[in-house]
């Protein structure tokens, strides 16, 4: 195809690159949801603390309950997609990220709080893998890369408003547990602001299209014809779908979960075993004990809670930043030299974290005290590390999972790969307040250490390069 831009941002051919760079967007404000509503908890620790008394296990499980609503979100909105629809998996979403945030606002027990944390996390785990497939699925191959980061920057710019928001109300009250508006206290309306962006995104998925790979896998040609024609011009339009219905099954039978074995072996394929080793080292290596516990972790080494919560608008920034470098960089030199790179990277920045974390000693009250230098490489290299991280495996485990799964089982191998991804994520979140109490942050951030130099062999040895290929190309 002919990459020469048009008028109309049409390149030749009738591609719609402002309609496909626009729905995309449309698709990315799932990623901003995941991560605002993964973000609020950060701030609202010690609130859930006060007000439902409970003690560091159960704590552990208010913050980490969201976790296991994204692993059955994942799976369900995998499988489902299937069935249902990219866009139509995105709206229940939506509608889910509306009652969570009310609810966990409204909550007045731990149990009454999970159930609404848990309705949340089946918005997250739907977003989280359907926003990356319907991005995938509607984009060229040229600047697939480009648009599938956004879904981090978006992510990450949900994380950075949900730690402003958190800083300001906090300030405003004087601290998460003053009384705000209407007599209810500052951690309440933390979880209330995201109720206007869920609004948003309910809205504008309604003026998006299906995914024209879905609709073709229903059998639905005359719709997908239309969608394709309205995203590449009549002369791409079709041929594009043909490519389509050719990377199918032969005998066009609707995808299932059995399309994940091999015919030869009877084995899971190789290619879901990579998406599962990419989609568990993503939360191997901590980088959510940062986003949920970074208020926590600062104050565990001295800094107030007001400080605390500015060092996570900074690293939210910061993360911001890391994601831009990676969206120019992602379709030039590719997602397997940006992986290992950001495992590398990761890997002795975590080392210097658990360094500086080895060298404190315990006050009277218990908490974790460094001298001015170890307080100063703690906390640099910690932003060193959530910015190789979101140059990496931040963006492009997300890019990968959308793209590299033939058509035939992509929704089946995301249902896996997102259990599989979610189901770390809560192993890791849930464990890190006992490992705070047990091991202390050295031996945490060393084990997380341990898991990224690790990932370093598993992307040189395992993952392979999908930069420029359309997704009709991806081998099973």
């Amino acid at each position: 195809m002919n990459s020469t831009t048009l008028e109309g941002g049409h390149v030749a051919g009738g591609e719609n690159t402002r309609f496909i760079i626009l729905i995309s967007l449309v698709a990315t404000i799932g990623g901003f949801l995941f991560g605002f509503d993964s973000g609020v908890i950060n701030g609202t620790v010690d609130g859930l603390k006060a007000a439902f008394g409970s003690d560091a296990a159960v704590t552990g499980f208010n913050v980490a309950s969201m976790l296991l609503g994204c692993a059955i979100g994942a799976w369900f909105a995998g499988t489902l997609a299937d069935r249902y629809g990219r866009r139509t998996m995105l709206l229940w979403s939506a509608v889910f990220f509306l009652v969570s945030a009310w609810g966990s606002g409204i909550a007045t027990s731990s149990i009454e709080f999970v159930v609404y944390r848990v309705i949340g996390g089946f918005a997250v785990g739907g977003a989280s893998v359907m926003s990356p497939a319907y991005i995938s699925e509607v984009s060229p191959a040229r600047y697939r890369g480009r648009l599938a980061t956004v879904q981090q920057i978006a992510i990450i710019s949900g994380l950075f408003a949900a730690f402003l928001s958190n800083y300001f109300l906090a300030r405003f009250a004087s601290s998460s547990l003053a009384p705000l508006w209407l007599g209810h206290e500052a951690w309440r309306w933390m979880f209330w602001v995201e109720i206007l962006p869920a609004g948003l995104f309910l809205v504008a998925l309604l003026f998006i299209p299906e995914s024209p790979r879905y609709l073709v896998a229903k059998g639905r040609q005359a719709q997908s014809l239309a969608v394709l024609t309205r995203l590449y011009g009549g002369v791409d339009g079709p041929r594009k779908q043909a490519e389509i219905e050719a990377s199918l099954a032969a005998d066009h039978h609707a995808p299932r979960l059995s399309d994940l074995l091999s015919k030869a072996t009877g084995k899971v394929r190789p290619i879901v075993w990579i998406g599962i080793g990419l989609a568990t080292f993503q939360q191997l290596v901590g980088i959510n004990v940062v986003f949920y516990y970074g208020a926590v972790l600062w104050q565990a080494v001295g800094f107030s809670e007001s400080d605390a919560l500015l060092i996570n608008v900074i690293s939210g920034a910061l993360s911001i930043g890391a994601c831009i470098v990676s969206m120019l960089l992602v379709d030039k030199v590719g997602r397997k030299p940006l992986l290992w790179v950001g495992s590398a990277g990761m890997a002795v920045t975590l080392g210097l974290v658990a360094f500086a974390f080895s060298t404190g000693a315990l006050d009277a009250a218990g908490k974790l005290q460094l001298s001015d230098d170890m307080g100063v490489l703690a906390l640099v290299a910690a932003n060193l590390y959530v910015v190789f991280f979101n140059i990496s495996w931040g963006p492009v485990m997300w890019v990968m999972l959308g793209e590299m799964f033939p058509n035939q089982i992509r929704g089946s191998a995301l249902a896996v790969a997102g259990l599989a991804q979610w189901g770390a994520n809560f192993l890791i979140t849930w464990t890190f307040p006992m490992l705070l109490t047990g091991i202390g942050l050295a031996g945490a951030y060393g084990l997380y250490t341990l898991a990224a130099a690790i990932s370093v062999v598993f992307v040189m040895k395992y993952v392979h390069e999908t930069k420029g290929k359309e997704l009709e190309q991806m081998e099973g």
